[in-house]
Formats: C-alpha cells, sequence, structure tokens
C-alpha cells in the first residue's frame, strides 16, 4: 500500500459513522461514507479502496449480501463492525469472504490496529471491473442491475447470487456441492435439483438459446461453469 489509504465506512448509524471516521482518519485515511448496502456497492464499484468496514445491519439488505457482491470484482479488504455476537453470523460472514470481525461497542485503538493489520496484510491489487458484458447482457455488480438488450431483467434474489457467484469465476468449473453450499447452505448440498431448476432459469433470462447455451455451461456429473465469450 502506498499513498494515502482510502477506505469505505458502510454503516447506517452516523454516530458509529464519525466515530470510525475521526478514528481512521486519525492514522491519515482518506474516508468515504455509505449509509445503505446500495449505496455501499456503487461506491465500492468506484475502486482504489484499500479497506471496507462494513456494518452487518444495513436498512436495505445484510451486510453479507454486500460482502458476496464486491468480492465479484475485489479481492480488498473488509473489516465487519457488528452488534451481532452469534457465532454462526461470524461464520457466515467470514465464509462469504470478510477478512475480519469486530463486536460492537468496541474501542478507537483496537478498530485502528485490526485496519492496519489488514492493509497491511492485503495491499490493494488489481481489481476486476464491476461491469461484465457477455452475448446482449450487462451485469453491473456494483449496482446490483442485469440488462439485456438494453432492458431490465428481473432476477430473484438466489437466481442473482448465483449469476454473481459464476461471474466471479469465469472459465472455472464449480462443484455442485460448492455452489449449493454457498448458495442455499450446508444442508443443501445433496440437492442438486434446486441447483438445475435456477441455472434453467438464468439460461431462459439471460441466454439467446436456452436449449444450447453458450454462457451458463453444465459440466457433467460435476458442476457448472461461466463462460464470457463461446
Amino acid at each position: 500500500m502506498s499513498g494515502t489509504p482510502r477506505v469505505l465506512i458502510v454503516e447506517d448509524e452516523a454516530a458509529i459513522r464519525q466515530f470510525v471516521r475521526l478514528a481512521l482518519e486519525a492514522d491519515a485515511c482518506q474516508v468515504i461514507e455509505a449509509a445503505t448496502l446500495a449505496d455501499g456497492l456503487a461506491r465500492a464499484g468506484e475502486g482504489g479502496l484499500d479497506l471496507v468496514v462494513l456494518d452487518l445491519g444495513l436498512p436495505d439488505g445484510d451486510g453479507i449480501d454486500f460482502v458476496r457482491a464486491y468480492r465479484a470484482w475485489s479481492e480488498g479488504p473488509v473489516l465487519i463492525l457488528s452488534a451481532r455476537v452469534e457465532e454462526n453470523r461470524k461464520i457466515d460472514a467470514l465464509d462469504a469472504g470478510a477478512d475480519d470481525y469486530l463486536t460492537k461497542p468496541f474501542g478507537v485503538g483496537e478498530l485502528r490496529a485490526r485496519a492496519r493489520a489488514l492493509m497491511r496484510r492485503r495491499p490493494r491489487g488489481e481489481e476486476l471491473p464491476p461491469v461484465i458484458e457477455f452475448g446482449e447482457v450487462v451485469v453491473d455488480l456494483s449496482r446490483r442491475q442485469v440488462l439485456r438488450r438494453g432492458e431490465p431483467v428481473h432476477l430473484t434474489p438466489i437466481e442473482y447470487r448465483l449469476l454473481a457467484m459464476m461471474l466471479a469465476h469465469p472459465g472455472q468449473v464449480l462443484t455442485q456441492r460448492k455452489l449449493l453450499a454457498d448458495i442455499w447452505g450446508p444442508s443443501y448440498v445433496e440437492s442438486s435439483h434446486y441447483l438445475r431448476v435456477y441455472v434453467g432459469h438464468l439460461r431462459q433470462k439471460l441466454e439467446d438459446d436456452p436449449a444450447q447455451p453458450r454462457h451458463f455451461l453444465t459440466e457433467t456429473g460435476i458442476g457448472y461453469r461461466f463462460q464470457v465469450t463461446p
């Protein structure tokens, strides 16, 4: 990391945002603020971040959904702040791609130390653009928007999560077990019929010929693969 570190705070409580901002500015960070999941993703989509400090309880969605979406184009460090102390919430956040977890209330010294450690350990690298195009489809991951031939495509939350996960691994075969565990949960790893149905939905909505898909490909007996260019 070189120059002035850029940190995005995604937190709906103004008092906590101010507390975190002042703490990080004391370490000479440039701080950007967002109060909602949607605004946070839009600001993250502008790029150039060294750290995201993220609350889990946002007014328009779960912070874990932010992490999943952000991981589709960035490996930058994410520090979770949350009043929720349940172990499974921490595990879910870390499994989604967060790097560290700080439970509220917390001290300014620990916040600054954890932020410095994450930025030191995970220096900012190259990021993929949050806008991905294939065929006649444009996906803006930072705005959670999908267009086909210029028209909005409605995807259910599960369809969108499946799409984002496949876009995050272009050309890679994702096993059925991994997709089922990451999207539906570990108890669904044998429910391959769920996956067939939802991949079918993506093909119907996004492929030119769903019967002969060019982008959402089946790897027989293994899983699925997203291919940008046929």
